[in-house]
């Protein structure tokens, strides 16, 4: 049974951290499976240049999209109740559906940060019922480049942002520092609409940050555009696609 508080918290603030959601050892776990992922893969950097620019120099980002196609620990964990029961609850329907997964570690002393921007300016659908789940492997306190929120961001709708350098929000009106930090411990995860503003700094400590984010929705949430397919994207979390639609 989710919390009945969650939902309500969601809904006037555009997001909720769900405290401890795996058990410790479980996200040591999924802490070692993703850079056991990452040690698998040819290396690339997907750190924006308006994220070099916020942070004035060289940073690093490590990731991997689709993550249940190269272990299936993740395939399992997409799946669990625990999981997309408190999804099905934010978005008011029992039914939710897979848009996409992806790896996020911010390395040591150097992870790159997130300017703010909205996930909706990247996927926009026809209804918001689209959010996002970032489970937390390892603690990510402020030092080691959160998450940063806008609360009640989401009821302005979609924002215009700027193309260049990553689909982000101007710099200048939406400083990162003014946004709220969301420190989380490992096995948290925190879910959030894809109308969110929202961020995250530098890490700047000496151990990295790791997380895997499930982007997911309503199915009878239409994409806008043909943009950002994904392996695996329509599968069904929890109950029906009463669309019956291939994508």
């Amino acid at each position: 049974m989710v919390d009945p508080g969650l939902g309500e918290f969601y809904r006037d603030n555009g997001f909720v951290l769900v405290k401890g959601l795996l058990g410790k050892e479980e996200a040591e776990a999924y802490r070692a499976e993703c850079h056991g992922v990452l040690g698998r893969l040819r290396r690339t950097d997907p750190t924006w240049g308006s994220a070099r620019e916020l942070a004035g120099g060289a940073t690093e980002l490590r990731h991997c999209h689709d993550a249940q196609f190269y272990s299936a620990a993740f395939a399992k964990l997409m799946v669990d109740p625990r999981f997309t029961d408190v999804a099905a609850a934010l978005l008011g329907t029992g039914n939710v559906q897979l848009h996409h997964t992806k790896i996020f570690v911010k390395p040591a002393e150097k992870g790159s940060p997130f300017p703010m921007h909205q996930d909706a300016a990247h996927f926009a659908h026809t209804s918001d019922a689209v959010g996002a789940a970032i489970f937390h492997f390892d603690d990510a306190p402020e030092e080691k480049g959160c998450v940063r929120v806008m609360p009640g961001s989401h009821k302005h709708g979609l924002l215009p942002h700027i193309e260049e350098g990553g689909w982000h929000l101007p710099l200048a009106e939406w400083p990162l520092e003014a946004a709220t930090p969301v420190e989380a411990e490992a096995g948290d995860v925190l879910f959030f609409s894809y109308l969110t503003v929202h961020g995250s700094g530098i890490n700047t400590s000496d151990e990295a940050r790791t997380t895997w984010l499930v982007q997911f929705r309503d199915p009878e949430a239409l994409p806008v555009d043909d943009v950002h397919r994904s392996r695996g994207q329509g599968m069904m979390l929890r109950g029906i696609d009463p669309t019956m639609r291939l994508t």
